[in-house]
């Protein structure tokens, strides 16, 4: 078993940059066959273009530190419902599905709503940087309204 397959099994969530993309987003996945599979949109999580991508890279980190093990690049395929393959990997995903709000019924959503994408590893892997590839936050509008509340035990500020 490779770095890569052994790393990407084990890891409960990867980061994935779509080809042209400039960020990485965290996506829960499910390793068989070979390759690993992402399932969202549909009340899933979101897939942020992976849905019509062709390239993408992974980036997969440990579960108890948080440091990066390895980033390799991936071919991306969608998964069609009610194929060979979506029938072999739908009940794998469904074991993996932690709190699903419809239960044993996902699948039946799932093939409705949502997509199923499959990344083969190319082989290619990229050596790790010098910096640690924390991106700022994204914007948004969010603001922090009035002064924090009263907390008991809070040192006072300066």
């Amino acid at each position: 078993m490779t770095l890569l397959e052994e790393a990407t099994k084990k890891a409960g969530l990867v980061w994935i940059t779509v080809d042209g993309g400039s960020r990485a987003e965290p996506v829960w996945h499910h390793w068989q066959d070979n390759a690993t599979y992402v399932l969202g949109e549909g009340g899933e999580q979101p897939l942020r273009g992976l849905g019509v991508a062709t390239r993408a890279t992974v980036t997969v980190a440990a579960k108890t530190t948080g440091g990066r093990i390895v980033t390799w690049t991936a071919t991306v395929t969608r998964v069609e419902p009610g194929s060979e393959e979506w029938d072999r990997v739908i009940p794998e995903l469904l074991t993996k599905r932690l709190n699903a709000p419809d239960g044993q019924q996902a699948p039946q959503r799932w093939a409705r709503e949502s997509i199923l994408v499959r990344l083969d590893p190319t082989g290619e892997t990229q050596d790790l940087p010098d910096h640690s590839g924390a991106a700022p936050p994204p914007p948004s509008p969010a603001t922090t309204s009035g002064p924090l509340p009263f907390v008991l035990g809070r040192r006072k500020s300066s």
